[in-house]
């Protein structure tokens, strides 16, 4: 049923365009045949109702580009601080910062369903649920090695220091997903305390769930909830989603040894610089998009970054959407 939605809503949409364009149609032949003062006044309103054209226009251009088995799912988004202690520890905490900025935005509902903070200041590694229409298609452009360029603000020399980060981003587990399987002896569930910022207890019953696969050896922390119940349902769901993305990965390779290409394992190349100093850029390395604004960008202002990579992956640049 929410495919068939999504597909009414994209008809319904493309027949509103075709109306619009056909209304601009009549709406230039009126203006060839006006008075002087008539055509300004209309050449006013041509104008402004072709940026609306074109902004729905690429607006459903990008979520035509969305039609993975997976991208209309909520996303399951983590964050790993890189070597280099707290400077890339709070490099992830800034990503995180970022994320969170973007999800509302766009008003998507966020939720962090663990966290693991830094001795000093930021986070070693952090766990957030994003749910909304097609998150995970639109955040999976986010996956890999993000990289910050900046002068140190916990190093006394002010130094310029290079940090690295991961970002993993999975699909939600849905009810259904039939390659998914998880026997009750293949799980071990260990409670303990959740703990707050710095380390510290901040429930004094056993209310943080950490679930081990132990076929896979994955290991899932949740300790946002208040109640041990709930905090395993969330383990369970990220759990789900982690399977889920290993079977993606298993068929991927399987796709592409019959290809023959090359599959690389591991964190991968950067796939986006932040530079903070000696100069003020972001520039993403797979699409070369650039901008000169890295305060907006990390006040989650990404979406231009991910309809770069969105129109590359489908063969579109800007030359192309605008013929």
């Amino acid at each position: 049923m929410r495919a068939v939605s999504r597909l009414e809503s994209l008809l319904a949409t493309w027949h509103t365009l075709e109306t619009a364009s056909r209304d601009l149609e009549a709406l230039l032949e009126l203006a060839g045949e006006a008075s002087e003062d008539d055509q300004t006044e209309l050449t006013a309103d041509i104008e402004s109702e072709l940026a609306t054209l074109e902004r729905e226009y690429n607006a459903l251009e990008i979520t035509l580009t969305l039609g993975g088995p997976y991208d209309a799912r909520n996303a399951v988004l983590s964050i790993h601080a890189g070597a280099g202690g707290t400077e890339a520890q709070d490099w992830a905490e800034m990503l995180l910062r970022m994320y969170l900025r973007w999800a509302e935005a766009h008003k998507f509902a966020s939720e962090i369903l663990s966290l693991s903070s830094g001795e000093e200041a930021g986070v070693k590694s952090v766990e957030v649920r994003i749910a909304g229409e097609n998150t995970y298609g639109l955040l999976r452009s986010e996956r890999g090695v993000h990289r910050l360029v900046r002068i140190s603000p916990f190093d006394s020399s002010h130094s310029r220091h290079t940090s690295f980060a991961l970002v993993e981003v999975l699909p939600e587990a849905e009810e259904g997903d039939i390659s998914i399987e998880i026997k009750p002896e293949d799980i071990r569930l260990d409670t303990y305390h959740a703990s707050g910022h710095g380390g510290q207890n901040v429930q004094k019953n056993d209310t943080a769930v950490r679930i081990t696969h132990i076929p896979t050896g994955i290991v899932v922390t949740c300790q946002n909830e208040r109640s041990q119940n709930q905090n395993r349902e969330s383990a369970m769901r990220v759990l789900e989603s982690r399977l889920l993305e290993m079977e993606i990965e298993r068929r991927e390779v399987e796709r592409a040894k019959i290809k023959g290409v090359h599959v690389e394992a591991g964190w991968g190349n950067q796939i986006r610089s932040y530079v903070l100093q000696p100069y003020k850029m972001v520039k993403d390395l797979r699409t070369n998009t650039e901008t000169s604004d890295p305060s907006g960008v990390l006040d989650g202002d990404i979406d231009e970054f991910i309809t770069a990579y969105l129109r590359s992956q489908v063969g579109l640049n800007d030359g192309e959407a605008a013929g």
